[in-house]
């Protein structure tokens, strides 16, 4: 069973960092994109950043560009997403997401495994 599970969340100030890790288990790694994707409360599910099966490739929403990078450890079965000069506007749930294909997409029916998210605060 694929099993993907998220932590680095919490309350940060505007200005401030994080860093998001996502372990995969249960399947092999190396060979899925992976992603990152967030949801507002009343807002729906959307594209944060995504990279391809090797680190090679990225993809990032406009709003996070120079902000945000995306990297994976295959070593480790780990992706991360640093998170800098965060906004009010970042405070999410923040989900990683695997995808049975070398390369990645912002479309998030195209990823067939799922975390179970982990919050972001980030106060004015």
């Amino acid at each position: 069973q694929v099993q993907l599970v998220e932590s680095g969340g919490g309350l940060v100030q505007a200005g401030g960092s994080l860093r998001l890790a996502c372990v995969v288990s249960g399947r092999t790694f190396y060979s899925n994109a992976m992603a990152w994707f967030r949801q507002a409360p009343g807002a729906e599910r959307e594209f944060v950043a995504a990279v391809n099966w090797n680190g090679g490739r990225t993809a990032y929403t406009d709003s996070v560009k120079g902000r945000f990078t995306i990297s994976r450890d295959n070593a480790k079965n780990t992706v991360y997403l640093q998170m800098n000069s965060l906004k009010p506007e970042d405070t999410a749930v923040y989900y990683c997401a695997a995808r049975s294909v070398v390369g990645g997409s912002p479309d998030l029916s195209g990823y067939d495994y799922w975390g179970q998210g982990t919050q972001v605060t980030v106060s004015s």
